[in-house]
């Protein structure tokens, strides 16, 4: 979502982002002209009329699970937000039950918060994670 019309943003997929993310963004891309939503979430700069880089993962209770906000110098990672939505989906998925730990992506191993993991993560990592590319 961004200040940006929903034709800029079919433009940029078209033109930009579908040659660097095979087949475009797979989400809809949302346009909030005026900044509302972006105020609501404090990216929305006035002054300028335009919005930081902000990225909110909200689940479906509506709760904040995730948020980068980025200077616009600075570029963003569809897939490494996707990469993230995929774990955040898996946690949930799992009740809580398995934690995804960094790098995690679909398919590869993940941890069993407990007790029994407290000091122990880089054991687990060292022997099952790191081999798991």
């Amino acid at each position: 979502m961004s200040v940006d019309s929903v034709f800029v943003h079919k433009m940029w997929d078209d033109h930009e982002l579908s040659k660097m993310v095979e087949g475009g963004v797979p989400f809809p891309m949302l346009s909030d002209g005026g900044g509302k939503v972006g105020g609501v979430f404090g990216v929305y700069l006035e002054d300028a009329g335009v919005e930081a880089r902000g990225r909110f993962i909200i689940d479906p209770d509506g709760i904040i699970q995730g948020f980068e906000v980025l200077t616009p110098p600075v570029g963003r990672n569809v897939s490494e937000s996707i990469r993230q939505i995929q774990a955040f989906q898996h946690v949930r998925k799992t009740k809580g039950t398995e934690a995804t730990p960094s790098g995690w992506k679909p398919g590869k191993t993940t941890l069993k918060p407990g007790p029994d993991l407290v000091g122990k993560v880089w054991e687990v990592w060292k022997t099952k994670m790191a081999f798991d590319d």
